[in-house]
């Protein structure tokens, strides 16, 4: 009702602001926020301060769109030979390259402002390494053909910031979780990148479609199996019980289910692979949440 009430102008701008951070697509945010509270919830043994909370909720959200528009930034000239990405507003030209990294910059400092004001010494010095992260991993698609992993170092390095947050402190179960989300997001991430394989080719973008070739669907197979082993270690070292198996049952089941969307490497279906993950993620927290509530 407000935004029609806004000018024609008005309302076509803070339209194009919203996508470019993404904000009508909020999949990213909620594959970054799961691995987020398994990690806030583990470290405040199913009871996380409401604080850290909040936070981490809010800086999933700000510093995913961050990452949109430095990510929109980097790839300006090349989205325009991307079918999917062509009409991105910046590619486009209805934002101006320094509006996305002025958006980038300002996002990145409200999250820093909130680790500051709210946390501890050890969770402001993580967040450097976050924010390094969120800078580079755009840019690594024209050196490397694993972007993938870098995407999984920076959409992971949540899990140490909330763990710090949480119980000022790190363990061997934070970098368990670490480990498995990196690999489960070079996973989802490569379905992802399956879509734009054929026009990725044509300009030159590398990723670990491109890397796996025919071998893409087997690797990815490998690496849910990775995540899944490296999740009960978890379960054992942190004595979860039955709910938090079933959670990861739930995934497994989630994992089968997307070899078979992207079976015959169809964009549609690889696409619709990789936004199921949302319910991976989403199971495994919610199995985790019963059972450190129960105990």
């Amino acid at each position: 009702m407000l935004l029609n009430a806004m000018p024609e102008n008005l309302r076509s701008r803070l339209t194009d602001y919203a996508r470019l951070l993404r904000i009508d697509r909020p999949i990213g945010s909620l594959l970054l926020l799961w691995p987020t509270y398994w990690a806030l919830w583990l470290a405040g043994d199913g009871r996380p301060g409401l604080d850290n909370i909040i936070i981490f909720t809010l800086g999933v959200f700000f510093m995913r769109a961050a990452g949109c528009a430095i990510n929109d930034f980097a790839d300006r000239d090349w989205d325009k030979h991307v079918k999917r990405t062509q009409d991105r507003p910046l590619t486009a030209g209805r934002i101006q390259s320094w509006e996305a990294v002025a958006l980038f910059l300002g996002l990145c400092l409200v999250s820093f402002l909130m680790v500051v004001l709210f946390t501890n010494t050890l969770t402001l010095y993580l967040s450097f390494g976050g924010a390094l992260l969120a800078f580079i991993y755009p840019f690594m698609k024209r050196y490397t053909h694993l972007p993938q992993l870098f995407l999984g170092a920076a959409f992971s390095w949540a899990i140490p910031m909330a763990w710090a947050a949480e119980s000022n402190d790190l363990s061997q179960i934070t970098w368990l979780l670490f480990t498995a989300n990196v690999l489960w997001t070079v996973a989802y991430d490569t379905l992802y990148a399956m879509v734009d394989r054929d026009d990725d080719l044509k300009v030159g973008i590398k990723s670990t479609a491109i890397l796996f070739g025919d071998a893409d669907k087997a690797i990815i197979g490998v690496l849910q199996t990775l995540v899944l082993i490296i999740l009960i270690i978890v379960g054992v070292r942190s004595g979860l019980g039955a709910f938090y198996y079933l959670g990861l049952a739930g995934m497994a089941a989630l994992f089968v289910y997307h070899q078979y969307l992207a079976r015959n490497r169809e964009r549609a279906g690889c696409f619709k692979a990789f936004l199921n993950n949302n319910w991976a993620g989403l199971s495994v927290f919610a199995g985790l949440f019963i059972d450190l509530m129960i105990r």
